[in-house]
């Protein structure tokens, strides 16, 4: 008869020797004050529902200003293009329309909503995978178009000849650079054109020189290494160097997006955790997760196995800084700065932040409908929302929401406690996060919890109306003389806004 196997309680989630483990958000103006104002906040919730996603158009034109004022510290021209997949909102594309910033169109949609929004077209780019509609529209009112390969750009001339359009402006997107000499390379990816087969691409090019104007080079990488970007950027300037030898006049590299948000106010807290995160899975501590959940780590035989898959939410060099550093850094085998570079040769350069033109844009409300302790002791926090409408963790962020109380009740209240966070779905993968939460005090019915910063990325792309629960809807806030004030993300526009003397 085989032995039974051994039964073991689950620990309770705040034991007395264990220290809660905050990731607290790192909170900037206006987004820092819009968190202090929790009358307004339900107000909001109370009448438009909870999940609720809220945003700051006026912090995404500061942060674009802040992209701006790096071109200037290296006395560079070009283009800062917000990348439209991060937020579907219609009050942030209108806001950057009075700006100086251009437009990254990744579909057709995005590009019709750009141009409805009041970018022209020498204002946008259009990248990502592209149909034969999105390609047409760019083409009739003049987007330049980014290039991932030779099939595209046969795609490209056909519709050009065939509808007798004007010669599109092209940007050549490559990947798979090695530096001639240093042991980098960059890792491979699905956009664009190995760097290795850019002579057949410039063939191909040649022929279409009757429809097409090669303006310049482009990559896309995610990753966040600084390194393996400075070999895609070099890449970029050695490609630019072969246009030039057959007889073209490119002026522009876009050195795409990715430069990152940082979500956390304290670089310890991340360590600490994911210090204890690895001694959760090797079983040295009690769990820190639902089920035991490692984010990609798993214990063998005592043995450490897997990579963390989370994004790494504590960067101190982020957003227009992580810019600046990659232009500061020599280029891997030319020795100079790239920025230098760039400047040198006269080269505009793009870039297409999407997460960073978003940080402290925004964040997601969610209403607490029940409170309870489960019997295996973990205690259980239940939102007005699924995990589609916060979409932190889908994104492999990890960051403590805000609490905040209605009217009085922003008091402590209790101890510090450690909360699992579900959604309103009756699915059991529906969790707002694996990890356990801890809050300041414990949650009562009718709390809001804040996400801070959820506007890049986390509010759209895992949206769902699964069960006929719709997702968040979407409001636009902006501080004026006699407090704060919002209106439906639809409605907003830059021009007429309730509460301002010129309204």
């Amino acid at each position: 008869m085989s032995e039974a196997p051994e039964h073991r309680e689950p620990p309770h989630l705040e034991p007395p020797h264990l220290e809660p483990l905050y990731l607290e958000p790192r909170l900037e103006p206006p987004l820092a004050s819009l968190l202090e104002s929790g009358a307004f906040l339900h107000s909001l919730t109370d009448a438009l529902g909870s999940p609720l996603a809220v945003l700051l158009p006026d912090r995404i034109a500061e942060n674009a200003g802040q992209f701006r004022a790096v071109y200037r510290r290296h006395h560079l021209s070009g283009s800062v293009c917000y990348a439209h997949k991060a937020n579907r909102s219609s009050a942030l594309v209108r806001r950057l329309a009075v700006t100086d910033a251009a437009l990254d169109a990744a579909s057709l949609g995005e590009l019709q909503h750009a141009l409805g929004a009041g970018f022209t077209a020498d204002r946008i780019v259009a990248t990502g995978p592209k149909d034969p509609e999105f390609l047409w529209l760019a083409a009739l009112t003049g987007t330049t178009v980014h290039i991932d390969g030779q099939g595209e750009l046969e795609e490209l001339a056909g519709l050009v000849r065939k509808h007798g359009l004007p010669r599109v402006r092209i940007l050549l997107r490559l990947s798979d650079f090695r530096a001639p000499g240093v042991r980098i390379r960059s890792r491979p990816s699905r956009f664009g054109t190995s760097a290795g087969s850019l002579d057949r691409l410039l063939d191909a090019v040649e022929r279409h020189r009757d429809t097409v104007e090669p303006i310049g080079t482009a990559y896309h990488l995610d990753t966040t290494s600084l390194d393996e970007k400075a070999v895609a950027l070099e890449g970029c300037l050695h490609a630019m160097d072969a246009l030039r030898r057959r007889g073209f006049r490119p002026r522009t590299v876009d050195a795409g997006g990715g430069f990152g948000v940082n979500y956390l106010a304290h670089g310890a807290q991340w360590d600490r955790y994911t210090t204890a995160l690895t001694h959760a899975v090797l079983g040295r501590r009690p769990p820190l997760t639902w089920g035991g959940h490692g984010y990609g780590l798993r214990a063998e035989n005592g043995t450490l196995r897997g990579t963390l898959g989370l994004y790494p939410s504590h960067r101190p060099v982020a957003g227009a800084a992580y810019l600046d550093a990659l232009l500061s850094l020599p280029a891997p085998s030319l020795g100079r700065p790239l920025g230098a570079l760039l400047l040198e040769n006269l080269y505009d350069l793009h870039t297409e932040p999407g997460r960073a033109l978003l940080d402290q844009c925004g964040l997601t409300l969610a209403r607490v409908l029940e409170v309870r302790r489960a019997d295996s002791g973990e205690q259980l926090v239940r939102l007005a929302a699924k995990a589609s409408d916060i979409g932190l963790e889908e994104h492999g962020v990890l960051v403590d929401p805000v609490l905040v109380g209605r009217g009085g009740d922003e008091g402590p209240g209790g101890p510090p406690v450690g909360v699992h966070l579900t959604g309103s779905l009756c699915l059991e993968s529906d969790l707002i996060t694996r990890r356990t939460v801890f809050l300041p005090r414990p949650p009562r019915t009718g709390d809001l919890l804040a996400f801070a910063n959820t506007a890049g990325y986390c509010m759209d792309f895992g949206a769902t109306r699964a069960q006929r629960q719709p997702p968040a809807r979407k409001v636009a806030v902006h501080r004026a003389a006699d407090g704060w004030q919002w209106c439906l993300d639809e409605q907003y526009w830059p021009i007429t806004r309730q509460g301002d003397p010129q309204a």
